[in-house]
């Protein structure tokens, strides 16, 4: 992946969801294998298997500027993740170092409220860079679903 497009990504996670304090802040962005993503979530979330992405904070919140943590994806997982929902592997990436970055900044989804607005902040970061709202299906569904 390029490195331009992995730090547009970026950017575009910031701006939506911009720290409370002025001031350049720092992130690394680690691409590594499924062998090593299942060893880093076996250890980190006792998941015994590879993840598509996760997030490293360097601590419990953003406070002020400097290095914020890591966000690591793993490259056959979102591979076969783009190819089978027929994503650009460019947006697929794009999208989870989104998601990674938004949780770095102390936002999560566990509760309902909580996913609703990383979902909202995820769309609009998306959006900026041209990408189609990857959870728009999701909605089609649960609305053809509803009385």
């Amino acid at each position: 992946m390029p490195d331009a497009m992995l730090e547009r990504a970026a950017r575009a996670a910031f701006l939506a969801a911009p720290p409370t304090r002025q001031g350049a802040y720092e992130v690394t962005i680690v691409l590594t294998d499924d062998a090593e993503m299942q060893e880093l979530n076996r250890t980190w979330r006792g998941k015994d298997a590879p993840t598509n992405v996760l997030s490293f904070p360097m601590n419990d919140e953003v406070s002020e500027p400097g290095p914020i943590g890591d966000v690591v994806l793993a490259y056959e997982t979102t591979r076969k993740e783009a190819r089978d929902d027929n994503l650009a592997l460019g947006d697929h990436v794009s999208h989870l170092v989104v998601h990674g970055l938004l949780h770095l900044l102390g936002f999560d989804h566990m509760q309902d409220d909580e996913a609703e607005r990383m979902e909202d902040l995820e769309r609009t970061a998306l959006a900026s860079l041209g990408i189609a709202d990857p959870y728009a299906e999701q909605k089609a569904g649960a609305a053809e679903v509803s009385p």
